[in-house]
């Protein structure tokens, strides 16, 4: 989406807002012993408050109004009776719809006490998603998040899920300009148009570069185990430097 008034701009931050506000709320609620279902409940009820829809549900009759993904599991995981234990490695994503329009947000959390190499991964998981963001600017190619990104994983010695990507959204939960890769592809000849409204969500990972989809049909696991974090903002990128949509 490319966003073409204030009105649309507010909206969008709104959406942006509520779905930050939700993530932050789960992720202060996540401790040993609760169940990623309880995780789940809590921010329906957040964002059914605001008289929002779960936007996994809508789009894609979800099983659950967020996805919660445990480790090894690190991304559509499916809320449920899983027990969080002290040690996990949890992904929260959580996406809505309010008034017509879409936010996006996700983040990984990890349970203490935590091993150092996870911090690290952690900490670099967000580093690597800002790099991506500061590398957004109207009429530069779309393909520099991806180098941006790329070139910070290489240089720590992390590897890039490379069948999950960032993505156009606004209107819909996934809108134009489709899939924007966190890995540098040189063929992408796509530019960063004046209020284009995009996600940035690396997938970092100890060693991991593809995922597989589990038998329910939506979880996703790296087929070695090895540890994977996400960390994602939607952002609108302008003239004067990307504006963050879903801080809360």
């Amino acid at each position: 989406m490319t966003i073409g008034s204030e009105d649309e701009l507010e909206k969008l931050r709104a959406a942006g807002s509520l779905v930050a506000r939700t993530l932050t709320a789960m992720g202060a609620s996540l401790e040993p012993g609760i169940t990623t279902r309880e995780l789940d409940q809590l921010g329906r009820a957040l964002l059914e408050r605001e008289g929002a829809r779960s936007a996994p549900e809508v789009t894609y009759d979800f099983p659950g109004a967020t996805c919660i993904s445990v480790g090894p599991d690190c991304a559509h995981g499916i809320p449920g009776d899983t027990v969080i234990k002290a040690g996990d490695l949890v992904n929260i994503d959580v996406s809505a719809e309010i008034d017509g329009f879409f936010g996006d947000t996700g983040a990984s959390f990890a349970v203490p006490p935590t091993a150092p190499k996870i911090e690290r991964l952690c900490r670099d998981g967000r580093r690597a998603m800002w790099t991506g963001i500061r590398s957004v600017k109207p009429g530069g190619k779309l393909n520099e998040i991806g180098r941006s990104i790329e070139g910070f994983a290489r240089k720590n010695g992390y590897s890039l899920v490379r069948n999950l990507a960032s993505h156009g959204v606004g209107r819909s939960l996934h809108d134009e300009p489709g899939d924007i890769p966190t890995w540098y592809e040189p063929g992408d000849p796509r530019r960063i148009s004046e209020g284009l409204v995009f996600t940035i969500e690396p997938f970092l990972s100890l060693g991991a570069d593809w995922v597989e989809e589990l038998d329910d049909g939506w979880t996703l696991r790296p087929p070695g185990r090895q540890p994977t974090v996400q960390y994602e903002h939607t952002l609108v990128a302008t003239s004067r430097g990307p504006v963050i949509l879903t801080l809360a």
